[in-house]
């Protein structure tokens, strides 16, 4: 059945988010706090392994760097794009309409929990291939494996930022759909150079997301999705 995957990643998260949601709840202050930056901490460091093992390569038996120029450009033409169309405040104006419509107006930490968690849930390449192979093929396996990682992360940034980092898994759903639903458009697209730009830029992008838990809101994240989609068109470019 296509979009098992999605259905089973979002109940991940939900699942996930509740029991994190409710344990954090009886922690103190301080607790919560430390508990943002250890999500926070965990989140860049997932981002600066996933970089690492795309930015650097074995050649002639010494450790050289890849694919620099192509996240350099991805990276700087993505955010171009992206503030352009303010991406960002798109995804706030969902949080807010999730907001409102879930009757939580009166939590102020339901937005940014809902935007922060949402991004670390979508950026990568396994919601990309997953998505695909579900589609395509009815094979849910990578999905289940990213469920099982989603299940833990959003448990966690729940119990520190709160009840918005349940529904990321509207976010979840509306990607991860629509990518099974395109699968056969998008398949031919993502080959092995692609996937491993896409995987490069996008653990770059998780880094951030890490970088805004820790310090508050420096990099408006959102903004810079179109570097996503920057990077998988460089791997067509001969010499990226």
């Amino acid at each position: 059945m296509p979009g098992l995957g999605t259905l089973i990643n979002i109940a991940a998260i939900i699942a996930g988010g509740t029991i994190g949601y409710f344990f954090g709840g009886f922690l103190k202050d301080r607790v919560q706090e430390g508990l943002i930056m250890a999500s926070g901490l965990g989140t860049i460091f997932l981002g600066i392994s996933g970089a690492t093992e795309k930015l650097l390569a074995i050649k002639s038996g010494e450790l050289t760097s890849v694919s620099n120029m192509m996240m350099i450009l991805s990276l700087v033409l993505g955010v171009l794009v992206g503030e352009l169309l303010n991406i960002e405040g798109y995804f706030e104006s969902l949080g807010h309409f999730l907001k409102e419509k879930t009757g939580n107006s009166s939590d102020p930490a339901f937005t940014q929990a809902f935007v922060d968690t949402s991004l670390v849930v979508c950026i990568g390449a396994m919601a990309v291939v997953g998505a695909i192979n579900d589609g395509i093929y009815h094979r849910p396996d990578t999905l289940i494996a990213k469920s099982v990682l989603d299940f833990v992360i959003v448990m966690v940034m729940a119990s520190a930022e709160g009840k918005g980092s349940i529904f990321s898994f509207v976010s979840v759903g509306l990607l991860q759909g629509t990518i099974t639903l395109l699968a056969t458009l998008i398949k031919p697209v993502m080959t092995t150079q692609a996937l491993s730009n896409l995987s490069l830029v996008g653990s770059i992008l998780i880094f951030c997301v890490g970088l805004n838990l820790v310090f508050g809101q420096k990099v408006r994240v959102a903004n810079f999705l179109p570097a996503l989609v920057f990077a998988v068109a460089f791997a067509f470019i001969p010499g990226f």
